[in-house]
């Protein structure tokens, strides 16, 4: 499978869009009808309190893949599709000094969102890198954890996303992320009825899917986890491995 570069540049830009909105003292998400399902409400209230109002407006994920990740002092994170930064944050404070967290993304306003909102927050344990989540610009072997939110179902190449996640994570390294699942009676046709890709729900894989592409890329002791409904037979999951 190789990336269709148009679609990638219209995710490209409707998440430039979403983070120029909260720089300009907007909001990127969510209308009333995603009450729920997207954004930070998923987040407890202590980790809210956390955040600055910007991390916090920008959210746009289906979960909180940090609270599933089971992440320990001194650890090495990885965000993966960081958008404004707030899993990156929320990682940094409980790796600690010791630990690190990297948030990749490949749009430059996200970017600018993501250092701004470390900066108020003060959290110095962060590096925010530019690039695709289907070349991941770290070395091999230079991560514990790999965490991401609503962001694999983005991407055209997702083999290619799971090759890169193995690479980059260290012998026993494991991952925690939240992600749009569709039932597997779903055609892709069916998917796209349903939402559009942008919108994360289109380019949703199956449970079986997900399962399967992890296994082919490395990966052991895969369980997919629904947690709520985003649209009719396609759900919010926790995914989680080890490599």
């Amino acid at each position: 499978m190789t990336i269709d570069h148009d679609l990638r540049e219209t995710v490209r830009k409707r998440y430039a869009s979403d983070a120029l909105s909260v720089l300009d003292g907007g909001s990127s998400c969510c209308g009333p009808e995603d009450e729920g399902k997207y954004g930070s409400g998923l987040y407890d209230a202590l980790d809210r309190a956390e955040l600055p109002d910007a991390a916090r407006m920008a959210s746009l994920g289906c979960g909180n893949p940090v609270a599933v990740a089971d992440l320990n002092e001194g650890e090495t994170v990885l965000d993966l599709g960081a958008g404004g930064g707030i899993d990156v944050l929320l990682s940094a404070k409980r790796v600690g000094g010791t630990g690190k967290a990297y948030g990749l993304d490949m749009t430059d306003e996200m970017l600018q969102l993501a250092r701004n909102n470390a900066t108020e927050a003060n959290v110095s344990n962060v590096e925010f890198l530019k690039g695709y989540i289907e070349e991941i610009p770290l070395p091999d072997s230079s991560v514990d954890v790999i965490i991401s939110n609503c962001v694999i179902n983005l991407s055209t190449n997702k083999e290619a996303v799971f090759r890169e996640m193995a690479r980059v994570l260290r012998p026993g390294g494991r991952i925690g992320i939240t992600d749009i699942i569709a039932e597997d009676h779903l055609s892709d046709a069916e998917r796209a009825e349903r939402g559009e890709y942008t919108g994360c729900i289109a380019g949703a894989l199956s449970a079986r899917e997900f399962e399967q592409a992890l296994f082919a890329a490395g990966f052991s002791d895969v369980s997919v986890t629904t947690t709520h409904t985003v649209a009719d037979a396609m759900h919010s999951a926790i995914i989680k491995a080890v490599l």
